[in-house]
């Protein structure tokens, strides 16, 4: 059992910090059915630990990694039927938070229940967060616990000021750091089975768009 709760369960306060998480929870769901009936399409915030988080528009740098990358990644997926890629706005609903990462891949199997009009989902595959310096505290802590907890068996960070990438897989109950080692190149993913880009195709044009035809090469 999780020491945290061994310890509550033999402290003689439980009964009154037990009032206390319920009263906490009670107010935080509140918050939460104001958050969900607040947001807009245009909007780009998240619900984390009870506050609503807003987040500023992106620099160049970030968004340039973003569509590098996810167009690697869309591709890769649409060829092979193996699933969907979303970006930025798809906010995915976990027990307690509400996230919109920068880019999810969601399984094939669990795109067959999607609806058309739907605006909030379950926790997918896999998540790529990039970094940015009011990001970078969340992305690797209460996220990466949260990710983890909640089954999603790959999570990427990506720093576009370092342009490194840290791809962690999920091992039990928490993440272990799988790659790129210390001077590789290249960037392999478990969840999406066979794609392996130079991880410069993630922060240079003419790299990815050489990854990029890869890829597609590869599949016909």
């Amino acid at each position: 059992m999780d020491t945290l709760v061994e310890a509550l369960l033999d402290s003689p306060m439980l009964p009154r910090q037990l009032e206390r998480i319920n009263r906490v929870l009670a107010d935080e769901r509140s918050r939460r059915k104001r958050f969900y009936e607040t947001i807009t399409e245009g909007d780009k915030w998240e619900f984390i630990n009870g506050e609503i988080v807003m987040h500023s528009p992106v620099k160049y740098v970030h968004a340039e990694v973003l569509n590098y990358l996810s167009r690697l990644l869309s591709t890769y997926a649409s060829v092979r039927s193996l699933g969907t890629v979303l970006t930025e706005k798809a906010m995915v609903s976990l027990t307690r938070n509400d996230y919109e990462p920068d880019i999810c891949f969601f399984r094939q199997e669990t795109v067959a229940g999607f609806t058309p009009g739907q605006t909030q989902f379950p926790a997918p595959a896999l998540i790529v967060e990039i970094l940015s310096p009011s990001t970078a505290y969340n992305d690797r802590g209460i996220k990466k616990r949260d990710y983890a907890a909640h089954g999603v068996a790959e999570y990427w960070i990506v720093d576009p000021a370092a342009q490194t990438v840290e791809l962690f897989i999920l091992r039990g109950d928490d993440y272990e750091l799988a790659g790129p080692l210390p001077g590789a190149d290249e960037l392999a993913s478990e969840v999406l089975s066979g794609f392996r880009v130079p991880v410069r195709a993630l922060f240079d044009q003419a790299a990815n768009v050489a990854a990029l035809t890869a890829l597609l090469t590869a599949a016909t």
